[in-house]
């Protein structure tokens, strides 16, 4: 199997696919966009992914599906809509084969920076302790 290519940017990794699934890497895209607009856009592990403190999602074309990452979790009504979507690992795939659920995708990253928020927050909140307080102890 040969490697998978690098690419500099999201805009060079969906021009490398098929007019078709352009059109599906596009219009996710756009979604996630718009269910966090003040993610940025880089290419992480070979694929492209939206950020803010940390990694909210990463997507991928593949032959035969539009894979999703990292595996849902934290939103019991959402998991179970996703459940026929779930890989082996609990990733998600979305076959070519079939309409994109591009409402779950917008869901999914709305949970996403609710989840990356809150950790922010937590890390701040744990850096901002005095050292010397040892309530633990």
């Amino acid at each position: 199997m040969a490697p998978r290519p690098t690419f500099e940017s999201i805009d060079a990794y969906i021009a490398s696919f098929p007019s078709d699934v352009q059109a599906i890497l596009r219009r996710i895209r756009s979604t996630v966009h718009e269910a966090a607009p003040e993610a940025q856009e880089v290419i992480s592990y070979k694929m492209p992914a939206f950020r803010q403190h940390g990694i909210l999602l990463y997507f991928a074309a593949f032959k035969s599906h539009i894979g999703l990452y990292p595996p849902v979790s934290g939103d019991p009504a959402l998991e179970r809509a996703l459940a026929r979507y779930a890989g082996p690992k609990g990733n998600l795939r979305f076959p070519l084969d079939e309409p994109i659920p591009y409402q779950l995708i917008a869901r999914i990253a709305k949970l996403r920076v609710r989840q990356d928020q809150a950790k922010a927050k937590a890390s701040r909140s744990r850096s901002r302790r005095d050292p010397s307080d040892n309530r633990a102890a």
